[in-house]
């Protein structure tokens, strides 16, 4: 059953702060990323690109955690548990660049490469502590 994400909860992932993305490897050990971090409402987002280790996954093992700590704090933290519930591209390129303005200052994001294609992972938080 999904948990309702805090006020401390929102308040990390609204702020500059990384969070730390743990997802599953195809034998069963632990891949974390730093990610850049949003949310609509209950669902946490994070923005990627097609094909990263992440994201590959996220697609294969929906299970996920979550680790975020205030850049000015690092002892206020929360650790969330979740699931993937969907990966979509429509609106990710425009989702990128919101994320570099929040996390950079920059108003587009510089991909990679001209073949990068975006996809956002919405994730549902099950236990946040």
């Amino acid at each position: 059953m999904a948990s309702k994400l805090t006020p401390n909860a929102i308040k990390l992932i609204e702020g500059k702060n990384f969070a730390f993305l743990a997802t599953l490897l195809p034998d069963g050990s632990p891949h974390v990323a730093p990610v850049w971090i949003d949310h609509n409402g209950n669902v946490i987002l994070v923005n990627t690109a097609i094909g990263r280790v992440k994201q590959q996954n996220a697609e294969r093992d929906r299970r996920v955690s979550l680790s975020i700590a205030d850049q000015n704090n690092p002892y206020d933290k929360i650790v969330i548990r979740g699931r993937v519930v969907a990966q979509i591209t429509e609106g990710a390129d425009q989702h990128i660049d919101k994320l570099a303005t929040k996390y950079t200052g920059a108003s587009k994001y510089k991909k990679s490469s001209p073949d990068e294609r975006r996809v956002i992972i919405k994730i549902e938080p099950l236990r946040i502590s």
